[in-house]
């Protein structure tokens, strides 16, 4: 069938008879080439060009390296955001934590003001309490002293 699409490709101006075998086959792939038509490594007739079916190969390969790439750097990129979001929630635990310390601090500072006040109170109920007594106890020294003065003067009255 080469022999056929061969010679039904090359028109009787351009049929050379020569006796170099190469220079027939090199002329046949000249005039397929034109035509669009390539032999492979295996001396099949081809329509791409063997450097370009090459080429295409070769793309294959990077295309699948890069897919493969790609891939790995899903599941790198996959751990990565699991990771981030495991470390989120430990953040968003510890900042509850903090929060949570630091109302507990600020309760505790409310109590102690709140006692604070209620010793203050009770220290100025205490202060009244003593000036009481002290006016009290001043007060009945006076009447001590003047019942002793009372006494005083009713024994040498006698």
């Amino acid at each position: 069938m080469t022999h056929l699409l061969l010679a039904a490709t090359i028109t009787p101006s351009e049929q050379i008879f020569s006796r170099e075998p190469g220079r027939e086959t090199a002329m046949a792939k000249d005039i397929l080439g034109e035509a669009g038509l390539h032999f492979d490594e295996l001396n099949k007739l081809r329509v791409l060009d063997p450097e370009v079916s090459q080429q295409t190969t070769e793309l294959k390969e990077e295309c699948k390296d890069f897919v493969d790439k790609i891939g790995q750097f899903q599941k790198i990129v996959g751990g990565l955001l699991e990771l981030v979001d495991q470390l989120a929630k430990e953040a968003e635990n510890e900042k509850m934590k903090a929060i949570g310390a630091r109302n507990l601090l600020k309760s505790i500072a409310k109590q102690r003001e709140a006692q604070q006040q209620q010793l203050q109170a009770l220290i100025a109920e205490k202060k009244m309490q003593l000036e009481r007594y002290r006016v009290e106890y001043e007060a009945l020294c006076k009447v001590e002293a003047e019942q002793n003065e009372f006494i005083d003067q009713f024994i040498f009255q006698k």
